[in-house]
């Protein structure tokens, strides 16, 4: 079987329930082998990432618009734009064969045809291509980039427009991964000899023990690294949240909104696996995924609960971290679905629930204990406004410095809190805050 056929049928199929039901299962490629399921993930993400501008060019090359095509057409061409594009690897003559191959395969022969013959106009005028060229310089902006024009005006007008350009510039990229390694499993050194020994290119962060930027997963996968818990896929900001909560060996810690898990697996690593934690989620399905990963790293002291954090009853303990749903605006890079997901009403809705679980999250916090709030969003609405909220209400809370946790370059309100930037920091965006309770 072909393996790009394949791998480009799954992902089309994954893009088109993207475009009717809004929602993106990575599933629909488990039947398929290691290499072919990353293939299926680099198309989609990518295609996500380059939507607007891919849309364009396809109304420049198409007698029909895009918003006239059925979601099967839509996104074979958006597929095959995007490999001719960027994909220099893939030749031509297989991106539009197997194009035409799967429209007449889903859409009949009619579709293939269309699609060969859009496909051979784009070929024809690749090295002289249309810009986008609107009037409107927040559609013109939101095309070029492929961001939604609420998130562009938000952006240009609190970073302004060369670095709004930057950042959107970053979340366009293919991401680096970063991997931290587990020392319940494993040491620093041991690990690195591993990463040698499989080829793998990496960098050591200097921000924090045990961050490594690696040059590919695949090998990490197929030496079963990751499933043996020796190291997780973690971005390198992800893991201040768990850095600032400092978490100390024979105390207790609740993790809410845990799920899936790799804070939780942290702050067990932290601790020297000597302590507990609780781990709260919601769903049921990522908490099964927490369970089989905290097995994997030698998590022993991490248990597992399933609730609503706005409904438990729990006594007071060591330290917190709530790491709060957000609009997940700081991690565009890797979660290019979201830009187009997410809405400015979802930041209404979110900015309120987060003022509800930050409220909540506070009332379990003991005397001389610390609450961590943290999210992966760059909106000021759901970080530093909302702990100024939150502090107007509760003057039993004070911030505490974290320069003797983190780098200097990720400081803001004078040490009180970290906010990480795609474009200035080259990894995901995140904010976190630590609150000391004094009575």
């Amino acid at each position: 079987m072909n393996t790009l056929l394949t791998a480009r049928s799954v992902s089309v199929e994954m893009l088109v329930a993207f475009d009717e039901e809004g929602r993106l299962d990575f599933s629909k490629a488990d039947q398929l082998e290691p290499r072919d399921r990353s293939l299926v993930r680099e198309f989609v993400q990518n295609v996500l990432r380059r939507r607007s501008y891919l849309d364009f060019l396809i109304d420049e090359f198409s007698s029909i618009s895009v918003e006239e095509m059925k979601a099967d057409l839509k996104n074979i061409l958006r597929l095959a734009f995007y490999e001719m594009l960027y994909m220099e690897q893939i030749p031509d003559y297989a991106t539009i064969n197997e194009a035409v191959e799967i429209a007449k395969l889903s859409m009949g022969s009619k579709s293939g045809d269309l699609v060969n013959a859009i496909l051979r106009n784009f070929q024809r005028d690749f090295d002289n291509l249309p810009r986008p060229a609107f009037a409107d310089r927040k559609k013109l902006i939101a095309v070029t980039y492929s961001h939604p024009e609420w998130l562009v005006e938000r952006w240009v007008k609190r970073f302004g427009e060369r670095e709004a350009f930057q950042l959107m510039t970053a979340n366009n990229q293919r991401p680096q991964y970063t991997v931290r390694v587990n020392s319940l499993r494993t040491t620093s050194a041991n690990f690195e000899l591993r990463l040698e020994k499989a080829g793998v290119e990496f960098e050591a962060s200097d921000w924090l023990p045990g961050y490594y930027k690696v040059s590919s997963l695949q090998p990490l996968l197929q030496k079963g690294l990751l499933e043996k818990g020796l190291c997780q896929v973690q971005d390198v900001a992800a893991g201040m949240a768990p850095t600032i909560l400092d978490p100390q060996p024979g105390e207790s810690i609740y993790d809410l909104c845990a799920a899936p898990g790799t804070k939780s697996i942290m702050i067990s690593d932290l601790m020297g696996g000597n302590g507990d934690i609780l781990a709260v989620d919601i769903n049921p399905s990522r908490l099964e995924k927490l369970a089989e990963s905290a097995l994997a790293c030698n998590a022993e002291n991490i248990h597992i609960r399933r609730g609503d954090v706005l409904e438990l009853n729990l006594k007071v303990t060591d330290g917190v971290l709530l790491d709060a749903p957000c609009t997940g605006t700081g991690v565009l890079g890797k979660r290019a679905d979201l830009r187009w997901r997410r809405t400015p009403e979802d930041l209404t809705a979110i900015m309120k629930l987060q003022e509800e679980l930050i409220e909540e999250a506070a009332n379990m916090v003991k005397k001389g204990g610390r609450l961590v709030y943290s999210t992966c969003s760059l909106e000021p609405e759901e970080n530093m406004d909302q702990v100024h909220k939150f502090l107007a209400k509760y003057d039993a809370f004070e911030l505490e410095d974290l320069s003797e946790f983190l780098p200097e370059e990720v400081l803001i309100e004078d040490g009180k809190a970290y906010q990480t930037l795609p474009h200035v920091h080259g990894c995901d965006g995140h904010f976190g805050v630590r609150l000391v309770r004094k009575r």
